[in-house]
């Protein structure tokens, strides 16, 4: 009896002590199977924009380690992400508050200096994505300082590799706040770091945009819409009616050339389907009141109906069409639109004579209104960006001494 109760008792320690070791075993033993990797691997997804991968690559890296921060810094950003995503303000709400959860763990979690370099990047990042106070810049600033302040070591940054990254980062909270000059400055710092960062080229396409933006604005006092447009990789046909009648009060304009009792009655004769809930409705009526060339209603096959298209992309030579319809209207110089005619030679290798923009750019271009490439090309076919758009009224409305 006593052999066996001993050998029970054995038994009973045997499987103790063999669960007691099972416990210990990692979670995540795989060569590539490791916080750090999978941390790494979703900040990149993140990058393409590529929100439910990141968030799976960061849910793995915290079951890799139960404590490792910077997987929760990372989980902020993508709830962040989603927020914005929402059309519905309660679920943006619950995103934007699991946001804030995941950076209060991230913090709690930061066991050295890179790891709270982490999480104040992803503070800064989250507070830029959501603007969800009318303080939000401050507390990114204040992010920005407290990230500076670490002593780290950048062989140790996982992803973001370098300091310079909170400058980036400080650069592109700048640009959303439309405050250009201090983009430019912060983007010009990341550039004066180290020309091997990872950050470098990003800060050099940023840089040139804003620096484009800087000087397309000299001079020149923005009203809102004009400020949101400046921003923009492309304009559509509704944002250019909206800054054309802000910047340039173009029914004001337009209606000092005709009599008055004229310019009361004058009225757009009817307004496109697709114009009639859009918030620049007006805008666009007032243009097509003037009959302003380049952003008349555009004939649609599938409806069978005159459209504004209010979202399609407007190319550089319709902004050529419609600033020579523009100046044609206000100087009463009707010559302009046959100015150049019967060149047998284009200055633009993309341009041909005989193509039906080639006035139109001929006398932007020769008035420095539209600028070409060095290159020496028009490209009358690309998309107007936000800086093109507002240089070019800048300087429109220098021509006709508009103030």
């Amino acid at each position: 009896m006593k052999k066996l109760l001993a050998a029970f008792s054995l038994l009973l320690l045997s499987a103790f002590v063999f669960s007691g070791c099972a416990k210990q075993l990692p979670k995540c033993d795989g060569v590539e199977d490791n916080p750090i990797h999978h941390y790494r691997m979703g900040m990149e997804l993140l990058d393409q924009k590529k929100t439910d991968e990141a968030a799976s690559k960061f849910e793995r890296a915290s079951y890799c380690d139960d404590n490792y921060g910077p997987a929760h810094a990372g989980l902020a950003i993508v709830e962040a992400m989603r927020a914005t995503a929402k059309k519905d303000n309660s679920y943006k709400k619950v995103d934007a508050e699991r946001a804030s959860e995941h950076l209060k763990a991230a913090y709690k979690n930061a066991s050295r200096p890179e790891d709270e370099f982490a999480y104040y990047l992803a503070s800064m990042r989250v507070f830029t994505i959501l603007k969800a106070s009318k303080g939000w810049l401050g507390e990114v600033e204040d992010d920005y300082k407290d990230a500076m302040k670490l002593k780290v070591d950048e062989r140790k940054l996982i992803y973001y590799d370098g300091r310079e990254a909170a400058s980036y980062f400080m650069g592109i909270a700048f640009l959303e706040a439309r405050e250009f000059q201090r983009a430019r400055d912060m983007f010009g710092n990341v550039l004066g770091e180290r020309a091997e960062s990872k950050w470098a080229a990003r800060a050099d396409k940023a840089w040139k945009k804003v620096d484009k933006i800087v000087r397309a604005l000299a001079g020149i006092t923005l009203g809102d819409v004009g400020r949101e447009i400046a921003v923009k990789d492309s304009v559509g046909r509704a944002d250019m009616a909206a800054l054309l009648i802000d910047e340039l009060k173009v029914d004001k304009l337009f209606a000092g050339r005709i009599p008055l009792a004229m310019a009361d009655k004058k009225k757009a004769e009817f307004v496109p389907a697709d114009m009639l809930n859009n918030p620049f409705r007006e805008e666009a009526e007032t243009l097509m009141k003037w009959n302003v060339r380049g952003l008349e209603p555009i004939y649609d096959e599938m409806t069978k109906a005159y459209l504004f298209k209010p979202d399609n992309q407007v190319t550089r030579k319709e902004l050529a069409f419609v600033i020579e319809d523009v100046l044609m209207k206000i100087t009463g110089d009707e010559g302009l639109a046959t100015a150049y005619f019967g060149h047998e030679k284009s200055p633009f290798p993309d341009v041909a004579p005989s193509s039906a923009w080639y006035n139109a750019i001929m006398n932007v271009a020769t008035r420095n209104i539209m600028e070409g490439e060095l290159s020496g090309e028009f490209r009358p076919n690309d998309s107007v960006d936000g800086a093109e758009a507002i240089l070019a009224v800048r300087v429109l409305r220098q021509h006709l001494n508009i103030h």
